[in-house]
């Protein structure tokens, strides 16, 4: 056993201990969800965090150990972000027939989504830099902590606001869907895959992705469209409305 701990506490240590604890964790996990099916319980994405952060936890590695070797994979998500424009590409007539109808949808989801973030957090009676720090809940979290650094709100609230948005949506989507019926053809999973990714922003982009090319394609458009209309917006009208 003190052999055991002493390799332990040698691996930990190394810079390549996060990329591979990171990669066997994550194919474990989805292996898991295609076993079952891709359910949305099964989420990859969540249960590779709750076992990570578990295992960091229990054996006391620091977390700047672990990023040291996992950074590797958070330089791929820039270029993984970039390649959800293929999709796109792949339907560029489409989407400039449809061009309005999407733009506008954005714009009213985007609203939407900060509204009633605002409003609940108004109802319950939250301080008032928390209530702030909700707002850009459903734009992917680096943007978010940027927005919510300019509108008076904690930056490092609102990245976990984003993040437990974008599990929400990523579990839950699939269900509120079937229970409005809306149709699972081709136009059926744009508007799923648009929903998703307006509201729960990369995480739904990814489990849409996982689910149909179609809502995929439209999930990354929109989260595309709420990164920018968000932090062009967002800051101009709270300034505006004076908070």
């Amino acid at each position: 056993m003190p052999r055991f701990v002493e390799l332990w506490i040698y691996l930990s240590a190394q810079p390549l201990f996060g990329l591979t604890a990171t990669l066997v964790v994550y194919l474990l996990a989805q292996a898991l969800s295609a076993r079952v099916g891709g359910a949305p319980w099964a989420n990859p994405v969540l249960w590779s965090v709750v076992v990570l952060a578990s295992a960091l936890l229990a054996t006391g590695v620091d977390y700047g150990i672990y990023f040291a070797g996992a950074q590797f994979i958070h330089f791929l998500l820039g270029p993984a972000v970039v390649a959800l424009a293929w999709p796109l590409w792949q339907r560029r007539a489409e989407l400039r027939e449809r061009f309005g109808r999407i733009f506008l949808a954005a714009l009213l989801g985007g609203a939407a989504a900060a509204g009633s973030a605002l409003l609940l957090g108004w109802a319950v009676g939250l301080p008032h830099d928390v209530v702030l720090s909700l707002a850009p809940k459903s734009v992917t979290a680096p943007v978010a902590m940027g927005i919510s650094e300019k509108i008076g709100g904690i930056p490092a609230l609102s990245a976990v606001f984003a993040v437990l948005t974008g599990m929400t949506g990523a579990l839950s989507g699939k269900y509120l869907f079937d229970l409005m019926r809306v149709a699972t053809d081709p136009q059926g999973f744009a508007a799923r895959g648009f929903a998703l990714g307006t509201a729960s922003h990369g995480i739904g982009a990814a489990r849409a992705l996982q689910v149909d090319a179609q809502a995929g394609a439209y999930a990354g458009l929109a989260l595309g469209l709420q990164v920018v209309l968000a932090a062009l917006l967002m800051p101009l009208a709270f300034r505006l409305l004076g908070f």
